[in-house]
């Protein structure tokens, strides 16, 4: 066992779910992130150059209706082709980071602090259409929610975010984890609300200071604060290679900081666990008993 090996299967106040969740980030930043980005690396880049390429035929189209006078549908039917590649590779990207972290996670506590790749690469891809199904289930859930009204949608929304964690970790089908989540939230769900809440404030104010380059230089290049507003010079933003690299730091701290809340769901599904099944407590008897008996 490490000696810095972070518990994941024990009782947490919320203080000690925030904390230890940088902890794990700091004590596993090296491997974490190799094994990520093996994994989901391929994803993003291809999330990157549909980014790219979006942007910079969406600008040469407004730039030829604009300033040529054209009517730009030339490039229709590629735009729609890049947007489309970039929804599916941002759809890809997410699914596949919350299987990394939760199966990297899987391994990190069932090895006490050491992972096994090949086991990690080889559940992720093998539950991809589980996370797929799972999150549509989810996604629907807390859209139908928040259409009829707010207060439905948050209330669905707190206990579906820990249903990829109980589809992972006590190795359900997607309709079982999806109705289980509820039984494990009774009675807890105003504590994991307010748990998901002040990390989800954490991640937004961070995600938000990715944002900020990105936003005052476009602000400069439209001419904002100048006063001085000029068409050619707001199209031509979009295909600006600072601006686009700007957007493209912007786009990958968004999906990096995204880890936080993932990780820190799981600490919130390990503490929700061991109140009602006592998992780990049960695990730390057995591995005792095991060592009397030696």
């Amino acid at each position: 066992m490490k000696t810095n090996y972070i518990e994941f299967k024990k009782q947490r106040e919320l203080g000690e779910i925030l904390s230890d969740t940088f902890a794990f980030l700091r004590a596993e930043f090296k491997p974490f992130f190799s094994t990520y980005l093996k994994i989901v690396g391929p994803f993003l880049l291809v999330m990157i150059l549909a980014l790219i390429g979006y942007m910079f035929y969406i600008g040469d189209t407004f730039n030829y209706m604009l300033i040529d006078g054209g009517n730009g549908t030339s490039n229709i039917a590629i735009i729609a082709f890049v947007a489309l590649l970039y929804i599916f590779s941002i759809i890809a990207v997410y699914v596949m980071s919350q299987s990394t972290v939760l199966h990297y996670i899987k391994s990190y506590a069932n090895g006490k602090g050491t992972t096994d790749f090949d086991t990690i690469k080889k559940e992720v891809y093998g539950s991809f259409w589980s996370f797929i199904g799972l999150g549509i289930l989810v996604g629907i859930s807390v859209m139908v929610g928040f259409i009829f009204c707010i207060i439905p949608g948050i209330y669905l929304y707190v206990p579906l975010v820990l249903s990829f964690s109980v589809l992972v970790f006590n190795k359900m089908s997607v309709s079982d984890a999806y109705s289980y989540c509820f039984k494990l939230v009774k009675d807890e769900w105003w504590i994991t609300f307010a748990t998901l809440f002040i990390i989800g404030i954490i991640v937004t104010v961070a995600t938000y200071a990715f944002a900020i380059p990105t936003v005052i230089y476009q602000y400069m290049k439209m001419g904002i604060f100048s006063g001085e507003m000029d068409a050619e010079n707001m199209m031509g933003t979009v295909q600006d290679p600072i601006y686009i690299v700007l957007n493209i730091i912007s786009t990958l701290g968004q999906f990096i900081l995204n880890l936080i809340s993932i990780i820190g769901a799981v600490f919130v599904y390990f503490n929700l666990n061991e109140k009602k099944n006592f998992t780990g407590t049960y695990e730390q008897i057995e591995s005792l008993g095991k060592i009397s008996d030696i």
